[in-house]
């Protein structure tokens, strides 16, 4: 479906403005005011922040009570539990506070719920589990702070129940002896992700353990070492990359590149990141974070959280290798499930009077249905429900639904819900859980509340461009000052620029085993650049049919490889003139 280019206004004289107060070059002084940086303290701050920026663990609300908690078990030997969550960043989360406690020797385990099995928080099984096993004290991290009825049975069960979490918040909290949480009470920043969260906390145990603000060398060391994990969770969480996000990010990659724990040594051995000089945002965003949550999604976090605490260097090689295969197999499967529901789509005929897409099949991976959902809505600007049904039809079928602005799934699922046997997320995202015998209904129901939300001039999905720029212009220093924006993610994307009267020279090729990737050069007024189009595949056909000037909608970008530094271009989008 086409996309709209909206073009980000820029005041010509704030940008130049800002370019001399704080002594940057133009086009850095550009984008900062189209990101709403006018000040030059304040450009100065973004541009280079400090690692004293962070905050100091006692402002978080609940971290000095939960550490004096903590602290104190560590010195009695209670057996204490991290119990942690399935993505990502749960599992940089609970590798934290695990190689924290380790390090204080603490008798401390972890837990990790099945995805499919148990779902998101707290469980009630597990909870008289673990108890049953012996533990007494149990930490929760990325989760636990909308657990009630889990909290009351913790308490019920003799648990000490500390809660750090950073979800939205219920009605009411938890029964529990401490709650760190950064939305509660007037935190400065509310933005950070469970990681971080799980950082602060070991920061202050480390601040208690030491009976002060000064941390022995050996923890400072694991603080650092730690930033690196919080920086995996900040970005595969997708939390703003702004205020301390970015702080932890910058430097977390600078810890990834230096001193990487053991297991996340040999996973960057295993995906040839630890060949670049300085990792990146997106080396966490689309190789790092995949790998970890492919675990997640197909039943084996706790493997994840195995590689980012053991210290055993064979151990951490078997289990990167396990994941990229893991990774790999997850990438099949997402190809396979989008080639059947393709299918689905197209035998539903024109799809302009198709106001959302309800899919279902009985050999989809439950696992992996977001993942597919998601680039489904984006492609086609609707909201998308893939269902994995039961094959036997006993048990109701497992949802994953994705949404384009403009609609709530939570509230479109919350009026379905008495075709629905349970449904939980948010605007944008969520799951749930129908009987195959009620998903006809639920599709009709579905898809009548997407017709009446969702405005008929709504019109098609946008691009922001940050600025228009010439081929010519982008010189390596150019692009290199644009790098110092980074680290790009959300909240702070890469910015995007676009060119006008651009041609293609030769044949688009596609790259990758699965050729879902394609690479192109082209040609403006003389000058030539390579790009490559990621998941753009599907354009070659259409690509190589245009006899003529095109528009490109693209991120610039310097390529290492192989010892040779180049700029080259990645196409978001293109058009033809």
């Amino acid at each position: 479906m086409p996309k709209q280019w909206r073009l980000t206004n820029c005041d010509p004289a704030a940008a130049e403005a800002l370019r001399q107060a704080a002594g940057i070059p133009a086009v850095v002084a550009q984008l900062l005011v189209s990101r709403g940086i006018q000040d030059a303290q304040d450009a100065k701050s973004f541009l280079n922040p400090k690692l004293t920026g962070l905050r100091d663990p006692s402002e978080l609300p609940g971290a000095t009570a939960a550490a004096e908690l903590i602290h104190a078990a560590i010195q009695d030997q209670k057996k204490i539990t991290i119990y942690g969550d399935y993505d990502a960043d749960g599992m940089t989360a609970t590798a934290i506070l695990v190689r924290c406690l380790r390090l204080l020797h603490a008798n401390v385990d972890f837990y990790v719920p099945h995805r499919l099995d148990e779902g998101y928080s707290l469980h009630a099984d597990a909870l008289r589990r673990l108890a049953e096993q012996g533990t007494q004290v149990l930490v929760t991290v990325d989760c636990g702070v909308a657990s009630l009825p889990e909290a009351e049975l913790a308490q019920s069960l003799g648990l000490q129940l500390i809660i750090t979490d950073h979800h939205q918040l219920a009605e009411s909290l938890p029964v529990a002896e401490a709650i760190v949480h950064p939305g509660i009470c007037d935190y400065p920043f509310p933005g950070l992700c469970g990681a971080a969260v799980a950082f602060k906390l070991a920061w202050a145990i480390c601040q208690c353990a030491c009976a002060g603000k000064k941390v022995t060398d050996r923890l400072r060391s694991f603080l650092l070492q730690a930033v690196g994990l919080a920086a995996i969770g900040t970005v595969c969480d997708v939390v703003p990359l702004v205020d301390e996000n970015r702080i932890l990010v910058r430097f977390g990659l600078d810890a990834l590149t230096a001193n990487p724990v053991t297991g996340l040594a040999a996973l960057l051995q295993h995906t040839k990141l630890s060949d670049k000089r300085r990792l990146e945002g997106e080396d966490i965003g689309f190789v790092l974070g995949p790998r970890l949550n492919a675990a997640g999604r197909l039943g084996q976090a706790d493997l994840g959280v195995e590689l980012l605490t053991t210290e055993s260097s064979e151990r951490a090689q078997k289990i990167a290798k396990y994941l990229d295969e893991l990774n790999a197999q997850r990438q099949s499967l997402e190809r396979s499930m989008s080639r059947a529901a393709t299918k689905q789509i197209k035998a539903l005929g024109p799809l302009d009077q198709v106001p959302a897409l309800v899919l279902t099949a009985h050999d989809w991976h439950a696992g992996v249905l977001g993942i597919v959902a998601g680039r489904l809505a984006e492609k086609y600007h609707c909201p998308v429900v893939l269902i994995a049904g039961d094959p036997l039809g006993v048990k109701p079928g497992i949802g994953s639904a994705r949404s384009i602005p403009g609609f709530n799934l939570h509230e479109a699922l919350a009026a379905c819900g008495h075709l629905l046997e349970s449904h939980g997320g948010h605007a944008a995202a969520a799951g749930l859980k129908v009987h195959a015998s009620r998903v006809a209904a639920f599709r009709e129901a579905f898809c009548q509340l997407a017709a009446e939300q969702i405005a008929a001039d709504a019109g098609p999905a946008e691009i922001q461009v940050d600025a228009e720029a010439s081929l010519q212009m982008l010189t390596r220093q150019t692009v290199e000052q644009i790098e110092s924006l980074a680290p790009f993610g959300h909240g702070n994307s890469r910015p995007v620029l676009c060119a006008s009267e651009v041609r293609l020279q030769g044949a688009p090729q596609r790259l990758g085993a699965t050729g879902r990737h394609l690479a192109m050069t082209f040609d403006q007024h003389g000058v030539q650049l390579r790009a490559v189009a990621f998941g753009g595949g599907d354009w070659e056909e259409e690509l190589a049919r245009v006899d003529g000037p095109l528009s490109i909608a693209f991120r610039p970008v310097i390529n290492h490889w192989r010892g040779r530094s180049s700029v080259e271009i990645h196409l978001d989008d293109w058009k033809v003139e």
